[in-house]
């Protein structure tokens, strides 16, 4: 990586100028603006004091004397090249790089197989948590971008050499399930997935929505029965149920235990047909229902080693107000657990499964507090080591222009249904471009690359930290920072692949540095910056930085295909240049996509 050499030879020319000691750290050179001349830049300002000179006087004595060192260089991926000239802007040393060199570069990566990937792999693997659904209802809008934000990042951690091991935790037990099971029992009469006709989570979470409407139902009528609120709420009689439900499933009770297990597999055969059609698939797949009693014995763990405490009632709590956190509930009175209990056992187990170096859960930051309490829990107070090793990657919600979504109202957006309307957007869109010559089963397929890729790049784009609003229509535009823009330029690009080919066109490669121009130096800068784009996006978990740089590669390819016209070009070495440039901005737009689980068509 050049970046690295020029941080090496600044570390040394800073001592030799200087006597200034600093770190060879390759974020020291930026990537020149391009608003001014040159190809990297670096700010001087920080070495003035030590220098006691002018800024504009060091960054000239600095250019000379990396001018010197750098007069020919080999990076550590064989690329030749020379630093032929600099310019001062203010205190800003701006570098420029041969031609040769980038030429060497593109020769030396065009059919690099493992360009952007790193291929030594680290022996600890880093285990990513996504998914995480509950067993009554189905995966929406808010699923989506967590499966979506999660695959992806263990895509690019992968490419990154961090041997990530994708895991699911399904919650598959707890009252909110005993609620849909209840409903099912009172008002189901029997309905299947298959008698109903609906995919088995759909079934499921239709019965989530019917307990909450006849529980408000209960409440009201305790309430004019002189009750309050809170005292209707905790006396309903369909609430009393569900928790004596609970507390037959945690006793193993027979009949309760067989409609669950009946219940559940209606939703994990739902589960599974969404979860093919957004492309994930998992490692491992842990239960609530078989981690929370590991759960239970690291409470226990925490009551012998005195950093737990049992309450009068039984429940038992861990105080954290010396952390500037407060008490938190670890178990219940009647011995029931909570999400804490089993994410304390599933830590453990994935611990003494796979001795992961980080273990990483893609889960709402509305659960930012519920994680700072398991790993100071499992860090601090329980000594287990693995626990200071959790990393929470923390993400905002999703609303759609007509606002929250709530699962037990019944107004959540269904993933299952908003692919489907992605599917019709893609569609009605495409076929509005004009005419093309797909067979039907051809044109389906392209639809749903582009809806779904739609729906990926749209979530994916955005700061996994930020909230965002989603709009399918917008989503879908193939003229702005969108999936279809960057499928359509994929698909451009392959289009005059085909073209050469039928034209009998040799993409030669050229040593001739004088052929490039700043519009195809301009890209090749672009494509030079694909591997330390994925490299930050896997230190950041970050999707987005790939998304925009994607789209920022695109843009820059039409740019330079409305300047630079290839086919019209008489020169044919130009020519051909030209082509193998545009060859190289396709391999890593499909490769880029690909790290966010999306797939790019050949043709459009």
């Amino acid at each position: 990586m050049l970046e690295l050499l020029l941080a090496t030879a600044l570390k040394d020319s800073l001592k030799e100028l200087y006597n200034l000691d600093i770190e060879a750290d390759k974020s020291l050179i930026q990537k020149t603006k391009k608003e001014f001349e040159g190809d990297f830049t670096i700010v001087v300002f920080p070495y003035v004091k030590a220098a006691r000179k002018a800024p504009d006087v060091v960054a000239t004595e600095i250019g000379n004397k990396l001018q010197e060192k750098m007069a020919d260089f080999v990076t550590a991926d064989g690329v030749h090249g020379s630093l032929t000239s600099f310019n001062v802007v203010k205190g800003f040393l701006n570098f420029s790089v041969s031609s040769d060199f980038w030429l060497d570069f593109m020769s030396k990566n065009i059919n690099n197989e493992n360009f952007g990937r790193k291929t030594e792999i680290d022996e600890q693997p880093s285990l990513i948590e996504f998914s995480s659904p509950n067993t009554n209802k189905p995966l929406h809008l808010g699923h989506i971008r967590n499966n979506l934000l999660g695959n992806s990042v263990a895509l690019i951690l992968d490419a990154c050499g961090k041997h990530p091991i994708k895991v699911n935790l399904v919650n598959d037990r707890g009252i909110h399930i005993c609620k849909s099971m209840l409903a099912w029992l009172k008002f189901g009469h029997g309905e299947t997935a298959e008698t109903s006709g609906m995919k088995g989570d759909h079934l499921v979470g239709k019965y989530y929505v019917e307990f909450d409407k006849q529980y408000k139902a209960e409440m009201r009528q305790l309430q004019e029965q002189g009750m309050s609120e809170e005292e209707a709420a905790k006396k309903a009689p369909l609430m009393l149920e569900a928790q004596e439900m609970l507390r037959k499933w945690e006793q193993g009770d027979e009949e309760v235990r067989a409609l669950w297990n009946k219940m559940n597999g209606w939703v994990y055969a739902g589960f599974e047909q969404t979860y093919q059609r957004m492309g994930i698939k998992f490692n491992k797949t842990y239960y609530e229902s078989n981690t929370y009693i590991l759960g239970k014995q690291l409470v226990d763990e925490g009551l012998q080693k005195g950093v737990f405490y049992r309450k009068e009632d039984n429940s038992v709590w861990v105080d954290l107000t010396a952390e500037n956190l407060d008490e938190k509930l670890l178990l219940r009175g009647d011995g029931t657990s909570v999400y804490m209990t089993q994410d304390l056992g599933t830590a453990q187990l994935r611990y003494e499964e796979f001795h992961p170096q980080k273990m990483i859960y893609v889960v709402g930051n509305e659960q930012n507090y519920h994680f700072d309490v398991l790993k100071l829990v499992l860090g601090k107070k329980l000594g287990k080591e693995f626990g200071n090793h959790i990393y929470h990657l923390s993400y905002g919600m999703v609303e759609l222009p007509n606002g929250k979504m709530k699962s037990r109202e019944g107004t959540v957006v269904d993933a299952d249904d908003l692919m489907d309307e992605m599917f019709l957007q893609a569609k009605e869109s495409t076929e509005a471009l004009g005419k093309h010559d797909f067979t039907p089963e051809e044109a389906n397929k392209l639809y749903e690359m582009i809806g779904i890729g739609a729906l990926k790049y749209f979530i994916l784009k955005v700061d996994p930290k930020k909230n965002m609003l989603f709009n399918p229509a917008e989503s879908i535009d193939f003229n702005g920072n969108t999936a279809p823009f960057i499928q359509y330029t994929h698909a451009r690009i392959k289009s005059l692949m085909r073209k050469a080919e039928e034209n009998g066109i040799v993409l030669e490669a050229t040593t001739d540095a004088s052929l490039l121009g700043d519009s195809e130096k301009a890209l090749l800068k672009s494509l030079y910056a694909y591997p330390q784009v994925v490299e930050a996006a896997g230190e950041g978990y970050s999707p987005a930085l790939i998304a925009n740089y994607m789209f920022d590669l695109a843009k820059d390819f039409n740019s330079f295909y409305q300047a630079s016209p290839i086919f019209k070009e008489d020169n044919a070495a130009l020519r051909a240049l030209r082509l193998r440039i545009s060859q190289m901005v396709a391999m890593v737009l499909k490769r880029g996509m690909a790290l966010l689980g999306i797939d790019v068509p050949e043709k459009m």
